[in-house]
């Protein structure tokens, strides 16, 4: 079975998808992330005017993952983040009133922002093999954009209280689902090989996370995402792709 025209001019398309392209189309950084968590808490913080909010609440998460990457956050308090972030204990108390409702912010916030675009990415896409292709990439560029808070949440998920923590696994096992449907999907349309989509789906959500995990041997063996992303999708596509569709 050959591929139609219309999926060779999508899949043209698709393979034009760089990190570089990805990031100007989206044109999202810390502050579109920080506007997300201001409009969440709105009515809870008391400070009122957007642009201070949205400067001092990037102070304080940057603050956060850098004091996590040395200590934890169970080894974090409020002042070690007042004296971090700059700002005064007074002014911290009056974004949040704790440490872990700073944690249950940044994970609630930070897996609905995700979440969003990656259903927009491959919004309209019929064929699974698109689909498949552009929520890897996304993925990843995302996690290269925000890799931050991509570490923060996968290692802070402990300091969560059961609620929280229940809520967390539901977050992670949204990605392996989202795949695990794309796979069905694709198998279904004679596009994709039979497999064991559920174990497939979670092996593709723990090479996604190794990449915002283990960045440091990455950089240090010059890969670059878009470099992982196609390596990944190569392996992906040879164990599922069918013959006749290569």
């Amino acid at each position: 079975m050959e591929l139609d025209k219309e999926l060779e001019s999508e899949l043209d398309q698709d393979q034009q998808l760089d990190f570089f392209s990805f990031k100007k189309q989206l044109e999202i950084d810390k502050e579109d992330f920080c506007k997300e968590v201001y409009k969440e808490r709105k009515e809870s913080i008391q400070i009122k005017k957007e642009k201070t909010v949205v400067k001092n609440l990037e102070k304080i998460f940057d603050a956060t993952f850098r004091i996590c990457t040395r200590k934890g956050f169970r080894g974090m308090s409020m002042r070690d983040l007042s004296q971090e972030s700059g700002l005064s204990m007074g002014a911290l108390y009056s974004y949040f009133r704790s440490k872990e409702e700073l944690l249950n912010t940044l994970q609630r916030v930070g897996n609905s922002f995700i979440q969003r675009i990656l259903e927009e990415s491959a919004l309209g896409k019929e064929n699974a093999f698109i689909r498949l292709r552009l929520t890897i990439k996304t993925h990843l560029y995302l996690s290269e954009i925000v890799q931050p808070w991509f570490y923060f949440s996968y290692m802070e998920a402990k300091s969560l209280c059961k609620k929280e923590r229940d809520f967390y696994k539901q977050a992670e096992l949204y990605t392996e689902n989202l795949i695990l449907n794309i796979l069905e999907e694709g198998a279904e349309q004679g596009l994709f090989q039979q497999r064991e989509h559920k174990m497939a789906a979670s092996v593709i959500k723990a090479m996604l996370q190794d990449w915002y995990l283990k960045r440091w041997k990455y950089a240090k063996r010059n890969v670059t995402v878009d470099h992982y992303a196609d390596f990944i999708l190569g392996f992906i596509e040879s164990f599922y792709l069918l013959k006749e569709n290569n």
